[in-house]
C-alpha cells in the first residue's frame, strides 16, 4: 500500500530534523557542554587553601588592577605573611626546638616553568618576596638557611626579628612539658619524655600504628594558584613550617611539585598538611598531570590525596586544583578531627572572594 500524503509529509519533516547540518550543530553543542563543566567559572581566577580571605582579596585586587598572575600570588601570600595566618604563616609562629621561627616559600611561573624558593629563612619576614627574587635575579631555583638570609639582605629585604612574645611563650610551655610533642624517633633518651640531647639508638625500633596528637594549625600553609584571563598560571606558597620542628627541617611547601605546581598549558595545584609525608608523593605535580590527561580539578585533587592515603591512611592533608578553563576543586583526607576543608575562590563571576567547603574522602 502506497503511503498517503500525510505520511510523506511526516517523513520529510523527520528528514529535515536529522539533516547533516543539524547533526553537526548538535555535535558542536555537545562538545561545548563537555569542555565546560558545571563548576566552570569565568577567568581570571584565584584559589587558595584555607579560609584566608584577606590573602584571596589581595590577590584578586592585584589582578583587577592589571597585575600579572605572578604579582597576584606573591601579593596574596605576602598578605598572609603580614596577617600571620593561623599562626602557621609568617613571623611569630611555629617555633622550632631552639625556639626560633624560620620561613619557607616558593613561587612558580607556569609560562616559563621557572621556580624560586627559599627554606629555613632567618630574620626576613617576606619569604615569598625573597623566593621571587631567587627566580628573577639568579639562575638558581632554591636557596636555604643563613645563605638565603644573606641573599635576601643583599637584595634589599629588611632584617627583622621573627620571634614574638607569643612564639616565645609557646616555646617555653613546650620545654615545661618535656618537649612534647616532638619529631624524634629511634633515639636515646626516650623522646616521648625527654628533651635530649639525643643520640641514635643501637637498634632501630618503631612501635606499630604510632600516632601523634592531631593539630591542624601546626601544619597549615597558604598555597595559592592564580589563572589570568588568557590562561596564564602561577602558584605560590608560604609557611613557617611545623611547630617544634627540628632546626633545619624543610617540608613540602617550598618544593616545586610538592607544595605547589603551575603549568599554563594545564592549570595549577597546591597542597597543605603534613609536609613531611606529602612531599614524598609530589601531589601538586601529580594533580596537574592528571588534569593534563583530562581529569577534572576535583577528581585530580581526590586522586592525589588517595595516592598518599594508600600508604598513610591517617595523614593530615588537603589539595586545591584549578585548570585553564576556569574549573576548580579541592579534596582532603578524612580524619575523626578533620572532615571538611575550607578554601577561597575569587573569579570573574563573583568578582569577590568566597569561602568554599569540601567534604573529606
Amino acid at each position: 500500500m502506497r503511503p498517503g500524503r500525510s505520511d510523506i509529509t511526516l517523513r520529510r519533516k523527520y528528514t529535515l530534523r536529522v539533516d547533516p547540518e543539524s547533526c553537526n550543530m548538535i555535535q558542536r553543542v555537545f562538545v561545548i557542554i563537555c569542555l565546560f563543566p558545571l563548576n566552570q567559572a569565568a577567568l581570571p581566577l584565584v584559589i587558595n587553601t584555607w579560609h584566608f580571605e584577606n590573602a584571596a582579596n589581595a590577590a584578586w585586587s592585584t589582578l583587577q588592577r592589571g597585575g600579572s598572575v605572578l604579582d597576584a600570588v606573591e601579593t596574596g601570600c605576602a598578605q598572609c605573611e603580614v596577617d600571620q595566618c593561623d599562626g602557621s604563616v609568617g613571623f611569630g609562629g611555629s617555633p622550632d626546638e631552639r625556639g626560633e621561627t624560620t620561613l619557607d616559600a616558593m613561587i612558580m611561573n607556569g609560562d616559563t616553568m621557572e621556580v624560586g624558593a627559599v627554606a629555613n629563612l632567618h630574620r626576613v619576614k617576606n619569604a615569598v618576596g625573597v623566593a621571587r627574587a631567587v627566580m628573577e635575579y639568579t639562575e638558581h631555583t632554591f636557596l636555604v638557611g643563613e645563605s638565603a638570609t644573606i641573599f635576601a639582605q643583599n637584595m634589599g629585604f629588611m632584617s627583622e626579628e621573627l620571634s614574638t612574645n607569643k612564639s616565645i611563650t609557646v616555646f617555653s610551655q613546650w620545654l615545661q612539658k618535656n618537649c612534647q610533642p616532638n619529631y624524634r624517633k629511634n633515639v636515646f633518651p626516650d623522646p616521648s619524655g625527654s628533651c635530649g640531647p639525643y643520640k641514635p639508638k643501637a637498634k632501630l625500633w618503631r612501635p606499630k600504628n604510632q600516632k601523634k596528637a592531631f593539630d591542624p594549625s601546626s601544619h597549615d600553609t597558604i598555597g595559592m594558584v592564580a589563572i589570568g584571563k588568557n590562561g596564564q598560571v602561577a602558584a605560590a606558597t608560604s609557611t613557617n613550617g611545623a611547630t617544634h620542628k627540628i632546626p633545619g627541617r624543610v617540608g613540602d611547601s617550598p618544593v616545586a611539585g610538592a607544595g605547589a605546581y603551575a603549568d599554563s598549558k594545564v592549570g595549577g595545584a597546591a597542597g597543605t598538611g603534613d609536609g613531611d609525608i606529602m612531599m614524598r608523593f609530589l601531589p601538586s605535580f601529580l594533580a596537574v598531570e592528571l588534569m593534563r590527561n583530562g581529569a577534572q580539578p576535583t577528581v585530580a585533587c581526590e586522586t592525589a590525596i588517595s595516592r598518599i592515603k594508600k600508604h598513610y591512611p591517617d595523614f593530615f592533608g588537603a589539595m586545591i586544583c584549578a585548570n585553564t578553563t576556569g574549573g576548580y576543586g579541592a579534596a582532603c583526607n578524612k580524619l575523626p578531627e578533620f572532615s571538611q576543608f575550607s578554601f577561597m575562590v575569587a573569579n570573574a563571576q563573583t568578582n569577590q572572594s568566597q569561602v568554599h567547603k569540601v567534604d573529606c574522602i
